[in-house]
């Protein structure tokens, strides 16, 4: 596997861990992404008895799932404890979901266990996303479906740009293509694979504030060739003068590309795996 994707697991978990408290406070795109996803629930013909919220951080989707599907089971899974000690706190109507601390690449659940996988923004920081997505079709019952977006490319295309004028190293993490995407979910035994994607601007008033915000919501930098180190005052002067070119109406973009996906299951339970 090629080096910019590979995700360093044990500074994912004390990354996200550590964001937790704060996460909710600044995790505007990320809710409205959920929000989005959550709508197209309605055109989906699916009443599942037991659904998992892969990637569930602090519980939002948790526990609009439990709201959406009152008769059925829901689980929320993630790789940080700490954001699963809010997931925990939610719940209504007496009803509250479980909660699993795992791993997306090694899901800790039965064979044929859910009718449904949610999972908004998650599967970006899998390493291996042929490994996750074999995963996810082992745990989902024949029939089953997943449902998710992902971040593509493109997504923080301007500061990619600019630290890349600065040097050559990894600085912001690398996401998978769409195209990339259906065809790990064919290999990996689902059918009728639906991808779109779309795109999303945030705005801020300097750089320092876009790289507060990814730092408090957990999603800095964790790839395992990122530069070691603490980056010097010049280089990061250069990185937010690059940024400068992008400024309009007095705020700076940052582009985020959003894959929206959903595959299923074959009713059969048997693989139709596109071999390569």
């Amino acid at each position: 596997m090629e080096e910019e994707f590979q995700i360093d697991k044990k500074l994912l978990r004390h990354s996200f861990s550590k964001a937790a408290d704060d996460y909710e406070a600044v995790a505007v795109l990320q809710y409205e992404v959920e929000r989005r996803l959550l709508e197209r629930l309605d055109l989906v013909r699916l009443q599942p008895k037991a659904v998992l919220d892969l990637g569930c951080g602090t519980g939002r989707a948790t526990e609009a799932l439990l709201t959406r599907y009152r008769g059925a089971s829901v689980v929320g899974c993630d790789i940080s404890e700490a954001m699963l000690s809010h997931t925990r706190r939610r719940g209504r109507w007496l009803r509250r979901p479980q909660c699993t601390c795992g791993d997306a690449e090694s899901l800790p659940f039965q064979e044929n266990s859910f009718d449904l996988i949610f999972s908004s923004l998650m599967l970006q920081w899998c390493g291996d996303f042929d490994r996750a997505m074999q995963e996810c079709q082992r745990v989902l019952k024949p029939g089953g479906l997943l449902i998710f977006t992902t971040f593509g490319p493109d997504t923080l295309i301007e500061l990619r740009r600019s630290w890349a004028a600065v040097d050559n190293d990894t600085h912001v993490n690398a996401f998978l293509d769409m195209h990339d995407i259906g065809d790990a979910l064919l290999r990996q035994g689902f059918a009728e694979p639906v991808m779109d994607v779309e795109r999303l601007t945030m705005t801020y008033e300097s750089v320092n504030q876009l790289m507060r915000d990814l730092k408090q919501l957990g999603a800095h930098n964790i790839n395992a060739g990122r530069r070691h180190g603490l980056t010097g005052k010049q280089r990061l002067q250069a990185v937010i003068d690059a940024y400068e070119q992008y400024r309009s109406d007095a705020l700076l973009p940052a582009t985020y590309e959003i894959v929206n996906g959903h595959a299923w299951v074959p009713e059969s339970g048997v693989r139709v795996s596109l071999e390569r």
